[in-house]
């Protein structure tokens, strides 16, 4: 499994976060986020969750993605945790997950699955409530969140919709688990995606240091200054 990796500079052990791409890969979009974490003092690691598929695979996106099963998922993310928690620039005790789309999904389902994670933050996060597979959907996982949840969404979106978001909220909050939601006018599916046609730098700028503000109270930075704000 290929993995995109930035580092900080420096060499001191810090926080690591894993970045869960969107249904278009690890694209230039996941890259720069990478890059931008790094900026910030975490070791970034976005790992391909496509590479099952032939090095020739011309399936598009949407293809591809329906290929996807929780069980792989979970199994691809956890190694790319444990690849982070061996990495010499990363303390193990502080480890965070992000994602974009289809990775939003994830993180919310990592939450849930994995207690490495200590905070997890999702961008438009659709299907939460839909299993890929066989077992439980991310949603009916909800009660063994274990780490604190950032959630960002579009008011324009239709997967996750905003009544979706309220479902996520409510539910989060009757089992007691610390989450900020915040949603964006203007906004839709995708509205971080720098290279996308859906891509609204006011969401953007304004999602990215309340996600980094987020990532330095639950796991902590090694005196880095923040990245810019927006992708």
């Amino acid at each position: 499994m290929k993995v995109y990796i930035s580092l900080p500079e420096g060499g001191q052990p810090g926080p690591g976060v894993v970045i869960i791409q969107g249904q278009n890969g690890v694209d230039r979009s996941i890259q720069e986020t990478a890059r931008m974490l790094a900026r910030a003092g975490y070791v970034a690691a976005a790992p391909d969750l496509y590479h099952r598929d032939l090095p020739d695979c011309q399936d598009d996106a949407p293809t591809r993605r329906a290929r996807l099963r929780d069980a792989t998922v979970i199994k691809d993310v956890n190694v790319a945790a444990n690849f982070l928690k061996a990495h010499l620039q990363v303390d193990s005790e502080r480890l965070g997950i992000l994602g974009f789309c289809m990775g939003g999904r994830a993180a919310y389902l990592m939450a849930a699955v994995n207690p490495d994670f200590k905070t997890g933050v999702m961008y438009y996060g659709g299907n939460i409530m839909q299993p890929w597979g066989d077992g439980p959907s991310p949603f009916e996982r909800t009660s063994e969140i274990h780490c604190p949840i950032l959630g960002h969404f579009g008011e324009e979106d239709k997967n996750p919709s905003p009544e979706d978001m309220r479902k996520f909220d409510a539910e989060l909050s009757r089992l007691g688990k610390v989450h900020e939601f915040y949603s964006y006018s203007g906004a839709g599916h995708g509205f971080a995606n720098i290279d996308a046609s859906s891509y609204r730098p006011h969401a953007a700028e304004s999602a990215w240091p309340r996600t980094l503000t987020f990532l330095a109270k639950y796991l902590g930075r090694q005196g880095y200054p923040p990245a810019a704000a927006g992708r």
